[in-house]
């Protein structure tokens, strides 16, 4: 599993800058993106893919316990298509 540590670590070696500029400029990004999700906005990253937030219907489910049937609320998730590139390079 990759972790941003890693990320910030293989860009720094990448580049001419620390790996504290490199910390900064990934979770400014990582900011930009949350905050376009916030605001409704669907985040389009040119072969890479998009994020898009999608509401989830109100359902009813049974707890695995007890069995009995319980009614789960409607809410909204964070959903992500693969871009073309990504979806080749992964196949």
């Amino acid at each position: 599993m990759a972790t941003k540590r890693d990320i910030v670590k293989e860009v720094a070696e990448k580049s001419s800058l620390t790996q504290s500029e490199i910390k900064g400029i990934v979770q400014c990004t990582f900011d930009a993106i949350l905050g376009a999700l916030v605001r409704g906005e669907k985040v389009e990253l040119r072969n890479f893919g998009v994020f898009v937030i999608k509401e989830r219907a109100e359902r009813r489910a049974r707890n695995p316990r007890t069995g009995a049937e319980v009614l789960v609320p409607k809410k909204k998730v964070v959903t992500f298509k693969p871009g073309r590139i990504m979806d080749i390079r992964i196949k």
